[in-house]
């Protein structure tokens, strides 16, 4: 399969559903689906049709992460430099999600193990099937990780977590996940599907250019100091009172009814 069928992707009412498409090998990522996600990312930052994006995998898995399979075929090794050159130009996905200034969910069900770990934190919302297993499971084939899942990790849970879950890498359950504050909601399996597209449809119909200051302040809080982040709350927050979402917000407030949003 190509690039554009390893990875597909439908535009409805504003939410971008970027779907993983490899279900016979558990959506493990291999250089199409690493172009693809990061084509359909990019697409994603940069359309402005575009308000959200709900991002899954097909056949009731998320990602089980990179191709094991492949890896251990025993291929001529690429020379170091190209190796590196390609795994961070993939890498670049988990970048543009979770730096883009529109709002990511994951769907979160079957396994996200490894990369595909990684790629789900990079995400601002994750929705877990309840039969889910999580796992960084990089230490467990002789890797140290990669699509930032130690950079993702640690600013979610801290850095004795992250040690923990990355040295260790056990397989958690949903609830374990939740209970860790890694996933957002746990939902039956049978639901996941509908409430993953929900919460990411409300988002796409919600304030956008708000929702899209609001991941840029939580984000610079991530390396800015203080006085920093001042700064950019203030210069946001005014910014975003000028929108005709905020207007309508505050008449429908007024007016005791549910606010229309129209993304500006």
């Amino acid at each position: 399969m190509s690039a554009n069928e390893i990875v597909l992707q439908n535009l409805d009412h504003g939410l971008l559903t970027i779907t993983m498409n490899r279900p016979d090998r558990r959506n493990a990522l291999n250089p199409d689906m690493t172009l693809g996600l990061v084509a359909a990312a990019r697409r994603a930052a940069e359309d402005h049709e575009v308000r959200a994006v709900l991002l899954k995998g097909a056949g009731g898995t998320f990602c089980v992460g990179g191709d094991v399979k492949s890896m251990a075929e025993g291929r001529a090794p690429l020379p170091f430099e190209a190796k590196m050159t390609n795994l961070r130009r993939g890498m670049e996905v988990s970048r543009i999600l979770h730096q883009m200034q529109k709002p990511v969910v994951a769907q979160v069900d079957g396994a996200a193990a490894g990369a595909g770990l990684s790629i789900a934190l990079s995400c601002d919302l994750r929705v877990a099937s309840a039969s889910c297993k999580i796992t960084t499971a990089f230490a467990k084939v002789g890797l140290s990780g990669d699509y930032g899942g130690t950079y993702f990790l640690t600013q979610l849970l801290g850095s004795a977590k992250a040690r923990e879950l990355y040295l260790l890498s056990p397989v958690l359950t949903a609830q374990e996940a939740l209970a860790l504050g890694m996933v957002t909601k746990v939902v039956p399996d049978a639901e996941v599907g509908a409430a993953a597209h929900e919460l990411a449809m409300s988002l796409a119909q919600g304030p956008s250019v708000t929702l899209g200051y609001i991941k840029r302040n939580i984000n610079n809080a991530e390396t800015m100091s203080l006085e920093e982040c001042f700064d950019g709350e203030a210069i946001h927050h005014s910014r975003s009172g000028e929108t005709a979402d905020h207007k309508e917000a505050a008449k429908a407030f007024v007016e005791k009814r549910k606010p229309a949003f129209l993304g500006h």
